[in-house]
């Protein structure tokens, strides 16, 4: 048995799957043990696997490294999925803004922050990886964690004030860090 599953990609992202002189696409289809066949106007890109592969990767976690990397992360951000433990979480703007661009614009401005402020805290306090893209907020992070970064996008994207969601992603460091001593007491 075979694998073939199409993902579709913007188009101004199929040129970060390829890379310069297609070196990126032969990285990831080492990597992922899949062929990747990419269709630059559509943004369509098929993974294939053969039957004898199947057993040594998981072509479903190859379609999400490469949704991951039409959903804004870097190459090197997406394989982050290829570990076991981690999650891929995707929200939808426009299930808070509805189809209104100034909405979604101002809401992608609070939770990326000035100077990107706001994202790189959730990213520190959680450990996450945060990209904010077209109507898509997409997160890559341990199953741990993925929840905790997930409600502070979504509270930053329902009109929390900043430093309320700083303080629940702070206490619930420090009670993780309490939780670890605890364990090393006992």
């Amino acid at each position: 048995m075979s694998f073939e599953q199409m993902v579709r990609v913007p188009k101004e992202r199929v040129g970060v799957i390829i890379g310069r002189s297609g070196e990126e696409k032969k990285e990831l289809e080492e990597t992922l043990k899949v062929r990747l066949d990419i269709d630059s106007e559509t943004g369509d890109v098929t993974i294939r696997a053969d039957a004898a592969d199947l057993e040594e990767v998981d072509p479903f976690k190859a379609m999400e490294v490469i949704d991951a990397i039409g959903k804004g992360f870097s190459p090197e951000r997406a394989k982050r999925l290829l570990k076991e433990e981690q999650t891929f979480t995707i929200i939808d703007l426009r299930e808070t803004t509805g189809r209104s661009k100034s909405s979604l614009e101002r809401i992608k401005g609070r939770i990326i922050g000035e100077r990107g402020k706001a994202r790189r805290i959730i990213e520190e306090l959680t450990g996450a990886s945060i990209s904010v893209y077209g109507h898509y907020v997409s997160i890559i992070c341990d199953e741990a964690h993925a929840k905790l970064a997930s409600d502070a996008v979504s509270m930053l994207a329902g009109g929390s004030e900043h430093r309320t969601v700083y303080e629940i992603l702070q206490k619930a460091r420090t009670k993780e860090k309490l939780d670890r001593l605890k364990l090393w007491e006992d």
